[in-house]
């Protein structure tokens, strides 16, 4: 898979509710709720690349919303990061893009689900909340936000339970054009190191196959080692990377 195809496979994968396509760059909001789905996707360069950060802050600000770029590790984004060097954008959350080819023979997964698996075309309230224990920032308000941006693309949900029926870990596939995005990978505080994300990321594999999803994507933040191996051992080799860059708050004149 080539970088700009699984970044229009990852924009699909998780659709902001609130967007705006320049033709160039495309605005996408959610009320704050995660910084892909709030962030700019700057799918390709700009003429004018001042400008058009001047226009994407004018955006947010009116949805009263930080300026968050989200910005690819390629030489498309030379120019663009220029312009956010001198504006002192920060630099945030470093991500791997994983992939692997359906057909990848290391690593590969059970033909059959594991019986405490359990899979579904909905996320749960039980796979919700354990998910957003791990990873949400907010309340229900915010959760509620985040479940329709998880069910406005179709997926599969799994989540493992342990012997006494315990959520331990969850997972999500996102299903876009015949590949499948692994996302939302997260393991309750009390069952980490016991091979259950390795149980989700099997049963989420081997159900996409059995929907004929021919390769897989994922993302990985640079400083997870713990997650790329886990990945790597699935047959997941990096492919690419990107950051978010955030402007600084604006402070206002103070005295008297």
């Amino acid at each position: 898979m080539s970088l700009a195809l699984i970044e229009a496979l990852m924009d699909q994968a998780w659709p902001a509710p609130d967007r705006e396509d320049t033709g160039g760059w495309v605005m996408r909001a959610a009320g704050g709720v995660t910084q892909r789905a709030n962030s700019v996707w700057p799918r390709e360069e700009a003429v004018d690349h001042e400008s058009a950060v001047r226009a994407a802050s004018l955006w947010y600000t009116s949805r009263r919303l930080p300026l968050i770029f989200q910005v690819f590790d390629d030489e498309r984004s030379a120019g663009l990061n220029a312009v956010l060097d001198a504006q002192r954008f920060t630099r945030q959350s470093e991500t791997l893009i994983m992939v692997r080819a359906a057909d990848t023979p290391p690593g590969a997964p059970r033909g059959d689900l594991p019986n405490d698996v359990e899979i579904s075309e909905e996320p749960s309230e039980e796979w919700l909340r354990l998910w957003w224990s791990v990873d949400g920032r907010g309340g229900d308000a915010e959760l509620e936000i985040a479940r329709k941006i998880l069910v406005s693309c179709p997926s599969v949900y799994a989540l493992v339970t342990d012997d006494d029926g315990v959520p331990a870990a969850v997972g999500r596939l996102a299903l876009v054009d015949g590949r499948g995005g692994i996302y939302c990978m997260a393991t309750a505080a009390g069952h980490r190191r016991r091979g259950f994300g390795r149980q989700v990321l099997d049963a989420l594999l081997t159900a996409g196959s059995h929907r004929g999803v021919s390769e897989f994507w994922l993302l990985a933040m640079a400083s997870n080692t713990a997650a790329q191996a886990l990945y790597e051992g699935a047959g997941f080799t990096e492919r690419g990377r990107y950051l978010y860059r955030q402007a600084r708050p604006q402070r206002a004149l103070s005295g008297c």
